[in-house]
């Protein structure tokens, strides 16, 4: 119920108007049965300017982070994401990503739509990174299409590391939904799943524009994070 409130009372006016998002290709979600929309994922925004421009309801696996989060902000975080229906996935340890399969398909089974970004993370520089093949395991499972989605000005509004978004127009694009039931039965052949991962990221890819890296976004981050200099902090005085 809450969610309904949130998205035609609350936020979803409220984006509407502040964001003025350009729709295209909105007719290619289902009107109904159970199907994935994969996206990039630029800005922490993506997680509620999606959702307002639906028709229908849509879940997220969100990292459980946001619902863990200390203090009085931590705790309305966690509290918006529990009422919006959003699921939390434990991204440690090895079992993390059968976890996050495990509750994507409980989504999909049910007849939903379910929100996933394959990158596994924001990027941190506004490219678009090599997809995790959880999002191919679970078509393939539960048999469903995957519309790919692409977020376009929302790195510009809200990049990692800044707390409010700007006020600036973006768009939303949706492609055509993407069919892989020639891949049926083939969810634990390893070439199968990559090379379904591979077919909806460069269809993000088209509808993005963005400059694409063959690597995992968490892999070029740390990387990138470790080759920086130090930071030096002046001395203080006595």
């Amino acid at each position: 119920m809450f969610y309904y409130v949130l998205k035609y009372v609350v936020l979803g006016p409220v984006l509407r108007l502040l964001f003025r998002p350009r729709i295209e290709g909105l007719e290619n979600i289902p009107e109904d049965g159970a199907a994935i929309v994969a996206g990039n994922h630029l800005s922490f925004s993506d997680h509620f300017l999606m959702p307002a421009i639906l028709k229908r309801r849509i879940t997220f696996l969100a990292k459980a982070e946001y619902f863990t989060g200390p203090g009085i902000k931590g705790r309305l975080t966690a509290a918006f994401f529990r009422s919006a229906g959003q699921i939390p996935v434990d991204r440690s340890g090895k079992d993390a990503g059968q976890a996050a399969i495990r509750e994507g398909l409980g989504v999909l089974n049910k007849g939903e739509l379910l929100g996933i970004y394959p990158e596994g993370t924001r990027s941190h520089d506004g490219r678009l990174y090599k997809g995790k093949v959880g999002v191919a395991v679970m078509a393939i499972t539960a048999g469903v299409p995957v519309i790919p989605c692409a977020m376009l000005g929302t790195f510009e509004i809200q990049p990692p590391g800044q707390k409010l978004p700007k006020i600036k127009q973006v768009a939303i694009r949706f492609g055509e939904p993407l069919d892989f039931s020639r891949y049926a039965g083939m969810e634990d052949q390893k070439a199968a799943i990559r090379a379904v991962t591979d077919e909806i990221m460069y269809a993000i890819l088209e509808l993005s524009g963005q400059e694409y890296v063959d690597e995992y976004a968490a892999k070029v981050k740390a990387a990138e994070q470790a080759a920086a200099p130090p930071r030096k902090f002046p001395k203080l005085r006595r």
